[in-house]
């Protein structure tokens, strides 16, 4: 609530004191130099209409579509306003609920009828009625985003993990590939490659996997998809999931 009453020319002032609450670190906006403190500028001086609907997670799939395809999004099963608008009889057994204007404000639902409603319902207001761009460290691109619940369906590995790969571009250019493992069996993992599929000696937030990876299917695809999308922007991680059958579904940019 403080940060939603501020005037943005108190932006930049706060911002500081939050990075520096986080990092311990004073943040140079004049002289950025460091990937932290390049984001914190962007956050300031690069939020644009276009990065707030790229942001909504219900819009940017019509510019992904018109983009590269709409074969590469994930089916949309539905969107709402409030949860007491969600027509769960026409849902599947499984599927995902998010809401479009923030990050992490998933609920995975793997069994319907053991879906707890009266829990989920509190969940998804609080969120509804939350503005993400201050939520954490000012992320202004959220602000206009006007909040609903989407569904979409539910994907996963045969292993039991979705295979996510996260591809990291730089002025249009993508320079590195996260990779993220074992989100559903134990603990989240990740690891680094470059473009070539060479490992590389990077990790930050979740432990790093120390086991080597496979390359994956189609990555010339993906390659190429990311490099399509990433154009125009300054910096933007543009994430994938591949499937068994070596089938690309569009995740997030962000």
């Amino acid at each position: 609530c403080y940060y939603a009453k501020l005037s943005p020319s108190k932006y930049k002032r706060e911002l500081c004191i939050w990075y520096s609450a986080e990092t311990g670190r004073r943040l140079d906006c004049k002289h950025p130099k460091t990937f932290n403190e390049k984001i914190q500028w962007l956050k300031l001086y690069d939020t644009t209409p276009l990065k707030t609907m790229l942001s909504d997670k219900r819009l940017v799939r019509e510019w992904v579509a018109e983009k590269i395809g709409a074969d590469y999004l994930i089916p949309m099963l539905g969107a709402w306003r409030h949860f007491k608008d969600v027509d769960f009889s026409s849902l599947p057994e499984q599927f995902v609920l998010k809401c479009n204007h923030g990050c992490g404000w998933n609920l995975i639902v793997r069994d319907k009828s053991k879906l707890d409603y009266q829990k989920a319902e509190k969940r998804f207001e609080k969120w509804l009625s939350t503005n993400f761009a201050f939520k954490y460290g000012l992320e202004l691109q959220y602000k206009e985003i006007e909040p609903c619940i989407i569904a979409e369906e539910y994907i996963e590995n045969s292993d039991g993990d979705l295979h996510d790969y996260k591809l990291w571009c730089f002025e249009g250019e993508v320079r590195y590939i996260m990779y993220l493992s074992e989100r559903n069996i134990s603990h989240l993992k990740m690891s680094f490659y470059s473009t070539e599929w060479e490992p590389l000696d990077i990790s930050y937030t979740y432990e790093k996997q120390l086991s080597y990876v496979p390359k994956p299917q189609r990555l010339d695809e993906m390659l190429k998809l990311a490099s399509i999308l990433c154009k125009g922007f300054h910096f933007v991680r543009v994430d994938f999931y591949v499937l068994d059958d070596g089938t690309i579904k569009f995740g997030e940019m962000t």
